[in-house]
């Protein structure tokens, strides 16, 4: 029934209370909801949080949100990881009441010892200890002293009702609030995760290609191996990327092997896509024989982490034909009429290399079959999964999975691959996903990134935490393949400022932008369908990459909290339809990012920033320091930019407060 104090449209609420809001330790949360009452008199909120281990902390008052009326938050931020809940105490609060009318009546004359009695009667009940928490001696004399004041008939009514209007005296009221009335709404429910749920720079790489050699005089490639893959660590470590992510590494099938380019005439040198998982060497649980051996990898891992870089391993469920699947479990598949197992197809792309699972036939023991595979790998030091089209399983197979995995290990996280609808993303997200692919990559015009920001910072972050990558095997946008080596600086800054979790595909800092023809997002030479050797070293010693660029765009946002979290984008306003500006606050830490989407030329134009979003007064100045180029300016409100693609296509702008 609805409380006697009403508390409705609590957020965040997933799936009506059945699943777990979205949170991360270290990370506020905002709890907001509707509270309101009949009549005039006053009310009060405030969010109750219980941690996992069942105590329950201190509460936290809520406050007006914004100017929609009736409407209140509150901000919980998680110390520990787990399974939390919280509710929303609401109640009549008289001492408000008092303070709203004496406000009034007694400058106008109006019951003014009437008002005097009644709050001699309020501060004695806080006196008293009536409310929730007993007084400390600092804070009972400071009620003794309103008391007295009110009661003081010598001193001049102006007196008295100011020192009822103390700060001190408020701060004690706030408190140790009188709740009349009180109702309890809750509770719900918010599951805090650990920090790399949120915050992460992730590199994907294929190992093969790491290290692979080309015979000059027959042209013959030989595969890279982890053994050679593990010397690209400290590189991709230097750059700043603490998340590795790799593509399958499980033998590929040999039936219906694809060629260059997704052709269908492989030659007998031809390695196919690692995405066509398993062969006679083994299936999900077994090692490409060319990339080494499960001591390799081991290995692998191990520098990976001496370097504080976590490996993500692909999690694609899917079968090459000539998987040992195909043979022991055929009900993992889907039988057509004429006697065939049917290929993958996304029309008019097919995929006959793949056999996509069908979890009608045998779910229960798909489910036991995953669980191990995971749990293998688990085994060998990965906490992080890429999953490959997760969309086109079930919600409720998922569901059971990642409850499985956090039951036993909640450190282990799961990044959706799902460039789907938005239902199943956030369905996704819902049912235990950590993170997901996003949008982003097609969102290049300004308006559509200032509402992407909001959407995915304030709209669906109780669902899912997105995570920004530039470009992936799969998708070369039309942006990168016309815009330039601006157009790969554009893209990184936007990324990596606008969400803590961003990510570059290898070959991003050489900027590689050749699609296979007009029009497709398919990279000419692909490596999903074959190696692809890149001489990292000439191209430093050329100073033709953008790895420093992206070292730095690293380094601001490991020194920068606010950069580190998701809910607090600001959107400011520029008199350009190409230029981009938007911040991000956390305490005193502000970074504010100009950046200019037209790569091919150079915007002047005035920006406009809403000063209270930094921490700052409408009439303020500040020294803005440019963290890419070390440039300082004094900004106000309003400031004049020049961004040259050429030269510098965006500000990295941190707020340094002037006296």
């Amino acid at each position: 029934m609805v409380g006697r104090i009403p508390v409705m449209d609590v957020s965040p609420v997933v799936d009506l209370g059945r699943q777990s809001a979205k949170a991360t330790v270290g990370e506020p949360l905002p709890v907001r909801a509707s509270v309101f009452r009949e009549g005039h008199d006053q009310l009060a909120a405030e969010v109750v949080a219980t941690d996992p281990r069942g105590r329950t902390r201190d509460p936290l008052r809520m406050r007006p949100d914004g100017e929609a009326p009736n409407r209140y938050v509150a901000h919980v931020t998680p110390d520990v990881e787990g399974e939390w809940t919280f509710e929303i105490h609401s109640w009549s609060d008289p001492v408000a009441t008092w303070e709203h009318d004496a406000g009034i009546k007694v400058p106008a004359g109006v019951d003014v010892e009437l008002m005097f009695t009644e709050a001699r009667l309020l501060l004695e009940r806080v006196a008293a200890g009536t409310g929730k928490e007993a007084l400390d001696k600092p804070s009972a004399a400071v009620v003794s002293g309103a008391i007295a004041a009110a009661t003081d008939t010598e001193r001049p009514v102006g007196a008295r009702l100011a020192a009822l209007q103390d700060p001190e005296l408020e701060a004690v009221l706030l408190a140790h609030p009188l709740r009349e009335l009180l109702t309890v709404t809750g509770p719900f429910r918010f599951r805090a995760d650990r920090t790399r749920a949120l915050f992460g720079s992730w590199y994907e790489f294929f190992p093969r290609s790491e290290g692979a050699t080309r015979d000059e005089k027959t042209g013959t490639i030989t595969s890279g191996t982890f053994r050679t893959a593990t010397k690209r660590l400290d590189r991709v470590a230097e750059m700043g990327f603490d998340v590795l992510y790799l593509p399958p590494i499980h033998p590929i099938g040999e039936v219906n092997r694809k060629g260059p380019n997704n052709t269908l005439t492989p030659g007998p040198d031809d390695t196919g896509s690692p995405w066509a998982i398993g062969s006679k060497d083994g299936g999900h649980d077994a090692i490409h024989p060319e990339l080494g051996t499960f001591e390799d990898f081991d290995a692998f891992v191990a520098r990976a982490r001496e370097l504080d870089i976590e490996v993500a391993l692909d999690l694609a469920l899917q079968a090459a034909p000539d998987h040992p699947w195909v043979t022991t479990h055929p009900q993992f598949f889907t039988t057509r009429a004429d006697g065939t197992i049917a290929y993958a197809e996304n029309p008019p792309k097919k995929y006959q290399d793949i056999y996509p699972m069908n979890f009608d036939n045998d779910p229960a023991g798909i489910c036991r079959e995953v669980l191990r595979v995971v749990k293998l790998w688990m085994s060998h030091g990965v906490r992080i999964f890429r999953v490959d089209n997760p969309h086109t399983k079930p919600l409720a197979f998922w569901e059971w999975l990642l409850a499985e995995v956090r039951r036993t290990d909640p450190d282990v996280l799961f990044l959706s691959e799902a460039f789907t609808r938005p239902a199943m993303m956030h369905g996704l997200g819902a049912v235990g996903y950590h993170q997901s692919y996003t949008y982003f990559t097609w969102r290049t015009g300004k308006r559509e990134i200032e509402e992407y920001l909001l959407e995915v910072s304030s709209e669906s972050d109780h669902l899912m935490r997105p995570n920004f990558f530039v470009n992936t095997p799969d998708i070369l946008h039309a942006y990168l393949q016309y815009g330039g080596p601006a157009a790969f600086k554009v893209r990184a800054a936007l990324a990596a400022t606008g969400s803590p979790s961003w990510g570059v595909y290898a070959g991003y800092e050489l900027f590689e932008h050749v699609a296979v023809k007009p029009g497709s997002e398919e990279y000419l030479d692909s490596e999903k369908f074959q190696i692809r050797i890149r001489d990292w070293e000439k191209r430093d010693a050329e100073g033709t990459t953008l790895a420093p660029y992206l070292t730095r765009l690293n380094e601001i946002r490991r020194h920068h909290p606010a950069l580190q979290l998701l809910r607090n984008v600001t959107i400011h306003s520029s008199d350009d339809d190409h230029v981009l500006v938007f911040s991000k606050r956390h305490g005193d830490d502000v970074v504010i990012s100009v950046i200019n989407l037209d790569p091919h030329g150079t915007r002047e134009t005035m920006i406009h920033l809403e000063m209270p979003a930094l921490g700052l007064e409408w009439h303020d100045s500040f020294v803005a320091h440019d963290e890419i180029t070390g440039e300082d300016w004094s900004w106000t409100a309003h400031n004049y930019v020049r961004l040259d693609p050429g030269y510098e296509p965006a500000h990295v702008i941190v707020v340094r407060r002037t006296r």
